[in-house]
Parts: structure tokens; C-alpha cells; sequence
């Protein structure tokens, strides 16, 4: 009976290289396979109202022309937007915000030059949420889970650089943040907070634009953990 080095698997490979078209691919740490969240029902969560929240720019071309502006004096725009997720009768939904009939967002926001990322995300989330018994709630921010990006002073957004683009108009980051049992939000008077379940947002780019209808698919490597 043959024997097998205790370095060498069984297929005679050293163990942690795998062999690929000829080569040697060496693997550096195992894979983590299963990434969990805890989710809690809406009903444990508290909402309260804050000042109205209005675009800097009254319609879309002001909104890119002051976008170009921008881009002139400090470059790319860099935004991080974080994806909170809920759950009602074990199924999940993610936060949004609404204004009017058809347009949803994501509570995010554009970050100052040279601001890190979390620390950036650390202060939105303080924005939009409120204090427990005057304490300030503490955020499990989980991970970046996508990213997007616009070509030009346009609407369309990609979740990589076209080749053709050497310089992007703007970055945004979605990072995935893990909701308190008890959580308190501070929701724009002119907004609505809607809780949209995951089923209706896969596929549906027509009616949620491709950023929030992509999360489904974002998403599908979580395990929730239903509390």
C-alpha cells in the first residue's frame, strides 16, 4: 500500500498548491465559505423624523453640471452608501429611503477629500441614526459587497471601469451594516423609510435602478441569522 507524504495530498500535489493548466497556483489562506448576519424584525427598531433632506441641484443636468464642477477642483467623487437589513416573518428586506412614488435611495453620502472610507460610513451613520438613553449607537459594519462606478457626467453606473475610461466622474462603495436588535433612525421629514423584501428587488433594474436590484445577488453569499 502506497503512502502518502504527510505534505503531499492525494492526489501527490503538495497540499495548499492546486495544479491548473500545467502551473502551480499556490493558496495562500483557506476560503471562508460562509459569511452570517444577524437580522432583527422592524417592529424591534424606533424611528424618529429629522430636517428634510434636499439635492444640492433641482434636476438632474444641475445635478451633473455641478457634479463636473466638482470634478474640476477635486476629482473623482468618492461616496459610500451602507445596505441595512431587516427582516419581517423571516423573510429580508433592506431599508430604503423614499421620495414621491418611484424614486428609492440608499441613506448614503459623498465623502469629504482625502476622508477614509469607514470613517466617512461611521459618520452617516451617525447622521441618520439617533441615541439610545443618550448614548450613541454602535455600528457592525460588515464588509464592502460592491462596487460602482460612472463613467461620465451621465446616469449610468457600472459595477467596473469601462476599458475605454481613464477617469472615472465617481466611486461609490456599498458597504454592508449590521442593525442593532433595538436600532434608533432619524428619517427626513420630505422621506419615507420603506422596507423593500429582497424578492421584489431581484431583477427589477426598471424599478429600482441596477445598484439596489443587484443586491439579491450581493447578497446571496450571506447567511442570515433570523432573531
Amino acid at each position: 500500500m502506497a503512502v502518502v507524504p504527510p505534505n503531499r495530498s492525494q492526489n501527490g500535489w503538495p497540499r495548499g498548491v492546486t495544479q491548473f493548466s500545467n502551473k502551480y497556483i499556490q493558496q495562500a489562506k483557506p476560503l471562508t465559505l460562509e459569511r452570517t448576519i444577524n437580522l432583527y424584525p422592524l417592529i424591534h427598531s424606533l424611528f424618529g423624523t429629522k430636517e428634510p433632506l434636499y439635492e444640492k441641484a433641482s434636476s438632474v443636468a444641475a445635478r451633473f453640471q455641478h457634479m463636473r464642477k466638482e470634478f474640476d477642483k477635486i476629482g473623482m467623487r468618492r461616496a459610500v452608501e451602507p445596505v441595512l437589513i431587516i427582516h419581517e416573518h423571516r423573510l429580508p428586506h433592506v431599508l430604503l429611503l423614499q421620495l414621491g412614488t418611484t424614486f428609492f435611495k440608499l441613506p448614503g453620502g459623498g465623502l469629504n477629500t482625502g476622508e477614509d472610507e469607514v470613517e466617512g460610513l461611521q459618520c452617516l451613520m451617525t447622521e441618520i441614526s439617533g441615541h439610545q438613553g443618550g448614548v450613541l449607537q454602535d455600528w457592525v459594519f460588515d464588509n464592502c459587497i460592491g462596487n460602482w462606478w460612472r463613467p461620465n457626467f451621465e446616469p449610468p453606473q457600472y459595477p467596473y471601469i469601462p476599458v475605454h475610461i481613464t477617469k472615472p466622474k465617481e466611486h461609490k462603495k456599498l458597504f454592508l451594516v449590521q442593525l442593532q436588535e433595538k436600532a434608533l433612525l432619524a428619517v427626513p421629514k420630505n422621506y419615507k423609510l420603506v422596507a423593500a423584501p429582497l424578492f421584489e428587488l431581484c431583477n427589477n433594474a426598471p424599478g429600482c435602478g441596477p445598484i439596489i436590484s443587484s443586491f439579491p445577488q450581493l447578497l446571496s453569499r450571506v447567511s442570515f441569522i433570523y432573531n
